[in-house]
């Protein structure tokens, strides 16, 4: 089931690239928000009336995130490629692992990752320095998605806070989808792959990730997810035929490397606390490193489920 759900989201992301001639990343982007939106909101089945105005503040800022965390990531994967998109993205996560940490351990995946960063990001005659830049939004977008998303679980029960996000950032798509749209008419084959990119990118991952929390522990299960940039290298090259240089595969496993070893040996001392009577819920982070908020399963597109997969507010500690 992991493996399914880190497919199904880089498949999903692949046949999104296929519509891009047609509707392009925004387009696909506004389809994608909208499913996810809807999927969210059956699941969570948000009251919205109980927010009060202090808690729409960070699911205001939430919802912004999701919008221009997934417009920037689309679009850099329209133009430096699938793998190298989402390694970079990857580096937020994994930023905010390293800065929140003091440990020796870390340093060195930080000291790993940065030649590992210039390696992807070298200068060529054909490098695209936006969809670069592109990706970088990304990760600095999912790094905030992580502090927000904090702040939004102690504020809110479930994934009230979550749901109604997405339900914000999927009616702020409404216009953008409209206009390009309008300009650009989707083909039925184009408006079929948005709208599977949607399914797999979003509702399957929530779902399966679900019942996966369920079965396996979480910090196996981050460790696990953090092999995303290697699979989106290598649906990359098997459905858009984007072929990689082999040191930027040796720079992608060694960012993939730095994010498994903060995830398997970060986060013990809470765990440890948690288990010694201390029960607050101690979050995990679905797809990358989280050791300096270790133990809550996120998706990008969705909220949070705590470590025995059942929805919840997360008070976190770090």
């Amino acid at each position: 089931m992991m493996l399914g759900s880190g497919l199904s989201t880089q498949v999903g992301a692949s046949v999104a690239a296929l519509a891009f001639p047609v509707i392009g990343p925004a387009g696909v982007v506004a389809i994608r928000q909208w499913v996810a939106a809807i999927v969210l909101l059956a699941v969570g089945r948000p009251r919205l009336r109980t927010i009060t105005r202090r808690q729409w503040r960070p699911v205001v800022g939430l919802a912004a995130v999701f919008a221009v965390m997934n417009l920037s990531l689309y679009t850099a994967i329209d133009r430096v490629g699938l793998g190298l998109a989402v390694t970079l993205e990857f580096l937020g996560p994994l930023a905010v692992a390293l800065l929140g940490s003091r440990r020796v351990l870390d340093l060195l995946c930080g000291l790993a990752v940065a030649p590992a960063v210039v390696l992807l990001t070298r200068p060529q005659a054909t490098t695209d320095y936006l969809g670069v830049g592109l990706g970088l939004v990304a990760a600095m977008c999912w790094a905030f998605y992580i502090l927000l998303n904090r702040k939004v679980g102690r504020e809110l029960p479930g994934v009230t806070g979550s749901a109604a996000a997405a339900g914000l950032s999927g009616l702020a798509y409404v216009p953008v989808g409209v206009v390009v749209l309008l300009h650009h008419p989707a083909t039925l084959a184009t408006a079929s792959y948005a709208l599977v990119a949607g399914v797999l990118s979003s509702a399957v991952p929530f779902l399966v990730d679900l019942l996966t929390l369920r079965r396996v522990p979480a910090q196996f299960f981050g460790v696990f997810m953090s092999v995303n940039p290697v699979l989106a290298a290598v649906v990359g090259l098997v459905v858009l035929q984007q072929d990689l240089a082999i040191v930027d595969w040796v720079a992608i496993l060694v960012i993939v490397s730095a994010n498994a070893v903060a995830i398997s040996f970060g986060g013990r001392g809470d765990v440890a606390q948690r288990d010694a009577g201390h029960h607050s819920p101690v979050p995990v982070e679905r797809c990358d490193v989280l050791h300096g908020v270790p133990e809550l399963a996120v998706t990008p597109a969705f909220g949070k489920v705590s470590a025995d997969g059942e929805p919840r507010s997360s008070r976190t500690t770090q």
